[in-house]
């Protein structure tokens, strides 16, 4: 888990981070806030190719020259982005589709509007290179991820940006292997003998979902942008080097509220912690703490309903 220092080759990566967020992301998107009030269009930033020039700077190493047919970085790591920033809304009253900086649904006036935050990663596996090369053949995996640290709250002006990594050589990240398998072998291949003609969708991998936790995620990159709407002030609260051995890095620790009946009364039994107690005194796991626990298997057969983009 410890990256080749010899394609490290770009450097001040912390000020390149913040003056690349705000040239390629932060200040067009405000243009496209502007705009998006006279045009009713969504100002939604798309995340695909910023995303790459954003690993870049963090990874402290070039891409491979490929555009989205081959490596993304000069070592071969895949790169994945994901923006929850912007998405559409709808109204609860008539389904009427509502821009995200909308507060009143413009067609019947409600204020019930349902905010969406559902984006996620897309994996498409659709043969056996395919899983090899996303499983056997790329060393890392870098997630890059958008979104509103305070969603829950209501609070679109702030932003924030993260950066994670998992190795699919190393046995911390197994499961994330696991995972992939499994939808090749129990989704994508049953699918197709199924509906031969159909395409079936790719794989979903959720952030902050308990696979995602369970694939032990390593961030190396986490940067609040406050009062993103109209001045950007970029904070970067923690970014690990490029040359940093992740193997000594903890993964994110996953909250213990995601865990169903059955999961909680495992942990309870493994800490010796009362089961009615253990939501206040153990609130979230550490990838030790969930070693027991077990992979679900939450895979079903969906069709795609556009053609995948890589992204």
């Amino acid at each position: 888990m410890k990256p080749n220092k010899k394609f490290v080759t770009i450097f001040d990566n912390e000020n390149q981070i913040k003056q690349l967020l705000l040239d390629l992301v932060l200040e067009p998107r405000i243009k496209a806030l502007e705009w998006s009030k006279i045009t009713k269009q969504t100002p939604n930033m798309k995340v695909g190719y910023p995303g790459q020039h954003l690993a870049s700077l963090v990874l402290g190493m070039e891409g491979a020259k490929t555009g989205a047919r081959g490596n993304d970085i000069v070592d071969g790591s895949e790169v994945k982005s994901c923006s929850r920033v912007d998405q559409l809304d709808s109204c609860k009253d008539c389904n009427e589709k509502i821009l995200r900086t909308e507060t009143v649904c413009p067609s019947c006036k409600s204020k019930n509007i349902e905010r969406m935050n559902d984006s996620k990663w897309l994996f498409t596996i659709r043969n056996e290179n395919d899983l090899k090369v996303l499983t056997k053949d790329v060393d890392r995996i870098v997630l890059a991820l958008a979104d509103y640290p305070d969603f829950d709250k209501g609070n679109f002006e702030d932003l924030r940006f993260q950066v994670f990594e998992i190795w699919t050589k190393s046995a911390r990240n197994k499961h994330f292997i696991t995972l992939m398998t499994n939808y090749y072998e129990k989704i994508y291949l049953s699918h197709k003998i199924k509906n031969p003609k159909k395409t079936p969708a790719p794989k979903n991998f959720w952030p902050y979902s308990f696979q995602f936790y369970m694939c032990n995620p390593i961030k190396i990159l986490d940067c609040i942008v406050e009062n993103a709407n109209l001045n950007p002030q970029i904070i970067i609260k923690n970014y690990v080097s490029p040359l940093a051995d992740r193997s000594k890095i903890n993964s994110e620790n996953m909250p213990i509220a995601f865990l169903n009946k059955e999961e909680l009364l495992l942990i309870s039994q493994k800490t010796q912690i009362d089961l009615d107690k253990i939501n206040t005194k153990l609130p979230f796991l550490s990838e030790k703490q969930r070693l027991s626990l077990s992979l679900r298997d939450t895979d079903r057969i969906s069709e795609a309903k556009q053609p995948y983009q890589r992204s």
